[in-house]
């Protein structure tokens, strides 16, 4: 179901110290000069006398030269050894959201910390973005940018096993009810009452059941690419109907160890699937830092691991006003299901089509989707909700 086709058969995929100088006797001693031994005994005084008054004047000028030069030869050694300052380097994300108004934060939720983006108005209308797959928040720039200048408050969290610190090590632990919760407690963290949803891929799908969960929550619902549950369970189990053959991929994805393959040769099946949405390497960096370890892409293929997809064909109706957007040269999500979709949404339905769009709707046709999206959301205020 979600996301990406076949990554790579079908494309889709301090301190200081002071100095001092002793004074030297040796210049004193250099100032006296010898005297006369004929001299008389009142000369011999006199002289002694002029000798030490003169050796006192040079002790004397020669003690004002040392404390002189003792000043600036600590001053200089204490600026010098100053600690350096280090800098930081800016991550990839932090590099490619610059300058675009997003910003990072974080929603602690039932003992897990999820990374998020986040932009727009703290009192602007709340929106909440969610990601497929293998995607981050960050696959929502565009529209976050769009959204905030309209004056919504828009989140996107890095979802239950993206963020580390909502990593749980169970297959178990990415159940459809879990990933739910996660959306609403999120949604609870971030002083949302009642919002916008929208999702992509596994987010649509997380989105639409949601929707089915808790529609009061809800002001509207905007799946992207993902059919109603119902509807895609059924064109699947159609042996007419070329859903099982593009949704193939999941066969792998659920093997163990799979996010070791994807990962071999410097990533290089992981990195197909974001060449395939035509991004480039400075494009593809954020994605790479939250997947490109084992752990955290095995958590990401854990969803697809504890999915039931044929049990979905028993999901109501959902009765939240919804705009569902598919594109019809997605490798992985078929018209039947997407047609089908009107069946399953009891309130005002809107189904449009991108034609010539591949599956990676929010980059790929990021213009398109974000016009849709600003216009649907503001025929339903919050106060409409």
């Amino acid at each position: 179901m979600l996301v990406v086709g076949v990554l790579v058969a079908s494309g889709c995929g301090g301190g200081s110290r002071e100095v001092s100088e002793p004074v030297s006797t040796s210049l004193v001693k250099s100032a006296v000069r010898p005297t006369s031994t004929a001299a008389s005994a009142t000369t011999a005084a006199s002289a002694t006398t002029a000798a030490s008054a003169t050796t006192a004047a040079l002790t004397t000028t020669t003690t004002a030269i040392s404390t002189t030069t003792a000043i600036p030869t600590t001053t200089a050694i204490s600026t010098t050894t100053a600690a350096p300052t280090t800098t930081v380097a800016p991550t990839a994300l932090e590099q490619q959201l610059s300058g675009t108004g997003i910003s990072t934060t974080a929603f602690d939720v039932g003992g897990f910390r999820f990374d998020a983006l986040v932009a727009g108005p703290v009192d602007g209308r709340p929106v909440m973005l969610l990601h497929g797959f293998p995607s981050a928040g960050y696959q929502w720039r565009s529209q976050m940018v769009a959204l905030a200048d309209a004056g919504y408050r828009v989140i996107a969290p890095d979802q239950r096993g993206y963020s580390p610190g909502a990593r749980p090590p169970d297959i178990a632990d990415y159940s459809m009810d879990l990933l739910v919760e996660d959306v609403f407690g999120i949604a609870d963290a971030a002083g949302f009452e009642k919002f916008h949803l929208v999702g992509h891929d596994w987010g649509a799908a997380v989105a639409w059941a949601a929707a089915i969960a808790d529609p009061d929550r809800l002001v509207t619902l905007n799946p992207v690419s993902v059919p109603h549950p119902a509807a895609f369970a059924t064109a699947l189990s159609d042996p007419e109907d070329d859903q099982s053959e593009m949704s193939g991929y999941m066969a792998s994805f659920v093997q163990p160890g799979f996010e070791d393959v994807m990962l071999a040769g410097d990533a290089g099946g992981l990195r197909s699937i974001y060449e395939s949405a035509g991004l480039d390497e400075a494009e593809m960096a954020p994605y790479l830092e939250v997947l490109g370890t084992s752990e955290a892409l095995g958590a990401a293929l854990n969803w697809y691991r504890a999915a039931a997809f044929a049990g979905g064909r028993d999901a109501p109706a959902v009765v939240v006003p919804t705009l569902f957007v598919w594109s019809d040269q997605d490798c992985c999500l078929g018209r039947t299901g997407a047609e089908q979709t009107v069946n399953f949404v009891d309130a005002p339905y809107r189904f449009e089509i991108l034609e010539g769009v591949d599956h990676w709707v929010p980059e790929t046709a990021a213009d398109a989707l974000n016009a849709l999206l600003l216009d649907h959301l503001a025929a339903y205020p919050r106060e409409d909700g």
